[in-house]
């Protein structure tokens, strides 16, 4: 007869109070070339306090090449800049003011700041071939990719960059308002398309020139010129609903590691930071039945599971910071107890600690492979309904290879810049949020 589920849970569960407390994790990751660490909410101060010291591990430890996360390309590429000692004197709090877009939280915060002089002082004695970078994989910076583009071309080959405006140029109407563009191509069949692909192209044919003169400016250009054909794809399809869009965004992200990767060289690993519903495998949950995919399956897929170990993060209750809406003030907020039957409430009520969970020694315990609720907390956020939409139904063991689970979080402490919108449109988990 099988185990029943919460004496298993009692008996693998792996305290978790201190650094050394990982190393049956880190064991666990091994060789791999990619390790994924998620969070239950995007605002959460221990997800990001043990994420980054996990990160220190795999760097001093296992050779880790560069952190990678759910945010901005031009905005994390200051603070990579600044990280591989490749900018001026300044401080982490002055380059992490990057980050003005709302939700300027996620990476505007002092856990972050914490995460980025590590990073600082580490490079610091590293030539620089060997210094370990900090990068963005979203696809939202439509606008300041362009711009980015722009720049670039303006320093290396002014007749290009006369071009590349002309080209950009279509999206001029539009005032830097990635919502009004989408809404426009919905309401007349027309869009930039042709011009965002053209301009990649044109990049990528005078790359042998370009990356003459400077092999990481042109990266970083062609990047930024990458996702603004990715961008406008996303907006343009977002308007029509549906799976689509959440799909090109988590491609652009897996495509946009895998570039750095071969960047980085034959030897390259990556760690990567995003919420649970992108590197939690999506065909372990209800993502799959509705079309989607995302960064973890797709890493998977492509990279091989012994390449590839995703690490997902939950919390029983606590605080956080969140807003009740896109574009409100971002509040602390509580997280009352998981609800029953939630992988978060049979954890607590097996273990009721911090634990590490190696997923694979749920093999063969009863209900193991009954998918049952975890909680997935967005940048909106409304407490006391998060029952009807903040639950994802998650078979654990496929889902991750590890999870840490911790009995009570804590908000993230931001750094309380003013938001601005940018025309930027709400990201939407699965769960509806």
């Amino acid at each position: 007869m099988s185990e029943p589920l919460t004496d298993r849970l009692r008996r693998i569960a792996r305290p978790l109070v201190a650094e050394p407390d990982l190393d049956p994790l880190i064991d666990r990751i091994g060789d791999a070339r990619i390790v994924m660490l998620g969070e239950a909410s995007h605002g959460t101060s221990e997800y990001y306090t043990w994420r980054q010291r996990i990160s220190q591990r795999l760097i001093t430890e296992r050779g880790f090449s560069f952190i990678a996360v759910e945010g901005d390309w031009p905005d994390c590429y200051r603070v990579n800049r600044y990280v591989r000692q490749l900018a001026g004197p300044a401080d982490a709090y002055d380059v992490l003011h990057a980050f003005a877009r709302w939700p300027t939280w996620l990476w505007a915060n002092e856990e972050v700041v914490s995460l980025v002089r590590w990073l600082y002082e580490h490079n610091r004695t590293r030539p620089e071939e060997s210094r370990v970078g900090f990068y963005g994989l979203d696809v939202y910076s439509l606008w300041d990719s362009m711009h980015a583009v722009l720049e670039y071309l303006e320093r290396i080959d002014p007749d290009a960059a006369a071009v590349a405006r002309r080209a950009y140029g279509c999206f001029d109407p539009y005032h830097d308002d990635a919502q009004q563009y989408a809404m426009a191509t919905a309401l007349v069949p027309t869009s930039c398309e042709d011009e965002a692909v053209a301009m990649l192209r044109e990049l990528r044919r005078r790359a042998p020139e370009y990356r003459e003169d400077d092999a990481e400016a042109y990266f970083n250009a062609e990047q930024n010129a990458l996702i603004a054909r990715n961008a406008e794809l996303y907006y343009r399809t977002m308007v029509r609903g549906g799976p689509d869009s959440w799909n090109i965004r988590d491609q652009h992200m897996a495509e946009t590691l895998g570039r750095l990767l071969e960047r980085y060289g034959p030897d390259a690993k990556g760690i990567v930071w995003e919420h649970n519903t992108h590197i939690g495998d999506a065909r372990a949950t209800d993502m799959a039945a509705a079309g989607m995919t995302n960064i973890g399956q797709i890493a998977r897929e492509q990279w091989g599971t012994r390449d590839v170990v995703l690490v997902g993060f939950s919390g029983f209750e606590g605080s956080v910071i969140a807003a009740t809406s896109w574009g409100a003030p971002m509040e602390e907020m509580p997280v009352p107890p998981a609800v029953h039957d939630s992988w978060e409430a049979l954890v607590h009520q097996s273990v009721g600690d911090d634990v590490l969970i190696l997923t694979h020694e749920l093999d063969g315990a009863r209900d193991a492979d009954r998918p049952r609720g975890q909680r997935a907390i967005g940048v909106v956020y409304h407490p006391y309904r998060e029952r009807f939409g903040n639950y994802v139904p998650t078979l654990l063991p496929a889902r991750y290879d590890a999870l840490i689970h911790l009995e009570r979080t804590s908000a993230l402490r931001p750094l309380h810049m003013p938001a601005r919108l940018d025309g930027e449109v709400p990201e939407t988990y699965p769960t509806g949020q």
